[in-house]
């Protein structure tokens, strides 16, 4: 989202505020405005070396302006290739510093905030920006191959990152950011994760939305199954893009008032009892019916891999009742031509990252899903994975994390988040956690974006009123929103396309609407006879389970590990 369109939606995200219930209201301290007291110019004689080591070096420093903002834009490298850019307002620079994640496996620098839409201070430019390709450019993978590039992804890049951006900083202004906030999404979302659990006193806030923390698994197991449960013995996807609208509706139909309320949204998918099954087709027209063979895609999606002798899950949650429309384009395609987007996803990471050794040679065709495969991914989760639940020195140093995720995401589960969270509710403890942690789960929200739900939000805002007024998060306002960020999508993927061609699939579109959530596990609920697409129809509800987690043998994979490597 640009500047000019973070500024409209301040307005609008402003009269909407005065009708949230009690918990919207927090907004940032004051903090007055710094002018720099260096020359932009001058930033490109900053020795980078003592941070990124030999090789490391500030390559560009130009005066520039970034949506409206006149800044400083620094780009350089770190050794042995992890490339940063930096943009220091020339003057509205209020003492923050906002790192921002990337998606998919990164490989290249895209310097948006999500999840922030309204947020005064960022529309008025006053953070410090900055942003990494995390050590590599392009999504093939090979980079894998090299011990030190597997580190600069898992970790290293975003660390060094932040250490050369607040190195500028103080050459810059001539003195510290008073507060430093990292914001991702996806991938995003691990490397905010990652931060979290190695290097806790780099950033004052986190917020980590639909968290890829998982990798291991996420970027085998899961979008593998996604892509094979969708494969015929032609070699060809069996479930198209046309049949979703009719799944979609039977899912609604079923499951949309389970929280109360007949939205078109499903709030709580847990409360969500549906067979694909019962669409196959009898006497009716092909288009209104599912084959047997579709209908057993839709049941393989919902359930996930299982190990083929103990029929063990070998994921801890699958893609939730009323995501059906975000599938497409990601593991169903629009054409019989056409390959899952999930398989390109799995291709890389199979072959080069997730395991030791690499299998440079592997395909999907040669993923088993099974407990053995499980076992064979746990060499490098410490590495990569960013699941440690055990977040106490993040704690103890002050840290806030907010965690989101949107129900109907069709790339990663929210019962990992959910797993993640109740891990550290386990390990730390509900007054401990009460005190430094917030989960969002947001009905009808896609990937980070998107989706039929109310995914319009802003979580900077009240992140800052946390760290920097002590004032915790407790409703956030979302609202319907046209468009669809790009904010922790992975390369190639064009909202929920995958960079294939979407087509229309005739679903009108929701009433737009507003609408507050509250933190896991508390529920929303509508005031008796009022419009649902209001938010101040909306109070506190009853906590609720939400969405499912269940016991599977990588369970342990949320438990304490050491993250020394």
């Amino acid at each position: 989202m640009s500047r000019p369109e973070i500024r409209s939606a301040s307005l609008l995200v402003a009269a909407l505020l005065a009708s949230l219930p009690v918990g919207g209201r927090a907004a940032p301290a004051d903090l007055a405005v710094v002018a720099p007291v260096a020359s932009c110019a001058s930033l490109a004689g900053t020795d980078m070396t003592g941070i990124g080591g030999p090789g490391s070096a500030v390559t560009e420093a130009v005066e520039t302006t970034s949506d409206g903002v006149p800044v400083c834009s620094i780009i350089g490298t770190l050794a042995p290739k992890v490339n940063f850019q930096i943009l220091l307002p020339l003057e509205s620079w209020t003492q923050r510093y906002l790192q921002v994640g990337c998606g998919g496996l990164c490989g290249r620098i895209t310097l948006q905030s999500g999840a922030s839409a309204g947020c005064k201070v960022l529309s008025d430019g006053g953070f410090v920006m900055a942003a990494t390709d995390m050590g590599h450019t392009g999504q093939d993978g090979k980079w894998g191959l090299d011990d030190q590039q597997r580190r600069d992804f898992a970790y290293r890049a975003q660390h060094v990152t932040a250490q050369a951006a607040k190195t500028l900083i103080r050459a810059f202004y001539g003195q510290d950011a008073r507060y430093s906030y990292f914001n991702g999404c996806s991938d995003g979302g691990r490397e905010g994760l990652m931060e979290a659990m190695r290097f806790p006193e780099d950033f004052d806030g986190i917020i980590a939305g639909a968290p890829a923390m998982l990798f291991q698994v996420q970027n085998t197991l899961h979008h593998g199954w996604l892509a094979r449960a969708n494969t015929g013995a032609d070699g060809k996807p069996i479930l198209l893009s046309d049949k979703l609208p009719l799944l979609h509706r039977a899912v609604v139909a079923a499951c949309d008032t389970a929280d109360g309320v007949r939205d078109g949204l499903i709030s709580q998918p847990a409360a969500c009892s549906f067979d694909p099954a019962v669409l196959v087709c009898k006497d009716g027209p092909a288009g209104d019916c599912l084959t047997a063979a579709e209908a057993e895609v839709a049941a393989k999606v919902y359930d996930g891999p299982r190990d083929a002798v103990t029929s063990a899950p070998l994921t801890p949650g699958q893609q939730l009742p009323g995501s059906e429309l975000n599938w497409q384009g990601v593991f169903v395609p629009d054409s019989h031509d056409q390959q899952p987007f999930s398989a390109m996803i799995v291709d890389p990471v199979l072959r080069y990252l997730a395991f030791e050794p690499a299998r440079p040679q592997m395909t999907l065709d040669d993923l088993h899903f099974t407990i053995a495969t499980l076992d064979a991914l746990r060499p490098r989760h410490p590495l990569f994975d960013a699941t440690n639940p055990d977040l106490s020195a993040f704690q103890q140093a002050g840290g806030k994390l907010i965690l989101w995720h949107g129900l109907a995401d069709p790339h990663i589960a929210p019962a990992n988040t959910l797993a993640l969270h109740k891990a550290m509710l386990d390990v730390m403890g509900a007054d401990t956690l009460a005190g430094f942690e917030r989960l969002y789960l947001l009905p009808g929200v896609s990937h980070c974006s998107g989706g039929e739900g109310p995914s319009n939000l802003d979580l900077l805002t009240p992140m800052m009123a946390w760290v920097e007024g002590d004032e915790a998060p407790e409703a956030i306002l979302t609202s319907s929103t046209a468009a669809v960020s790009s904010f922790g999508q992975p390369e190639g993927d064009e909202g929920r396309g995958g960079g294939m061609a979407i087509k229309d699939l005739g679903i009108p579109p929701l009433p737009a609407m507003t609408r507050p959530v509250w933190p896991w596990p508390a529920t929303a609920a509508l005031r008796p006879g009022a419009d649902y697409t209001k938010a101040d129809s909306w109070t506190r509800g009853p906590d609720a389970a939400i969405v499912s987690t269940r016991d599977w043998p990588g369970s342990d994979l949320f438990a304490p590990y050491s993250s020394t490597e």
